[in-house]
């Protein structure tokens, strides 16, 4: 599977930014995707992630309220709308996915994921 996100840029605090992802894969509504972050210095952390069906969300409380995840099976794409952005979401943000038979979506880890894009900056000035 290859994955492809873009999407990002420079905006201010306050601001919305909609992240995509372009997924090459015969069965794409038989993976589960996520989003993941990492700033300078810091390592990998999770952001959200939603199930192959979409119905099943998880989010870093961080974001909680603030991104949405979405999919859209039928065009091998999956989004992350970013509102009320904060200096500190500045970071290379990633999209990633995995194969998954079920609605489970608790995939936290960057180790669960075998599938990696190439990643995307987002800079958030105050």
């Amino acid at each position: 599977v290859q994955l492809q996100a873009s999407g990002g840029g420079l905006v201010q605090a306050g601001d919305s930014l909609r992240l995509s992802c372009v997924v090459s894969a015969r069965t794409w509504s038989r993976y589960a995707m996520g989003w993941f972050r990492q700033a300078p210095g810091k390592e990998r952390e999770f952001v959200a992630a939603i199930a192959w069906s979409g119905d099943s969300l998880s989010y870093a409380d961080s974001v909680k309220g603030r991104f949405t995840i979405s999919r859209d099976n039928a065009k091998n794409t999956g989004h992350l709308q970013m509102n009320s952005l904060k200096p500190e979401d500045t970071a290379v943000y990633y999209c990633a996915a995995r194969r998954a038979n079920s609605n489970y979506v608790q995939y936290r880890s960057p180790d669960e994921y075998k599938d990696w894009g190439q990643g995307t900056q987002v800079t958030v000035s105050s």
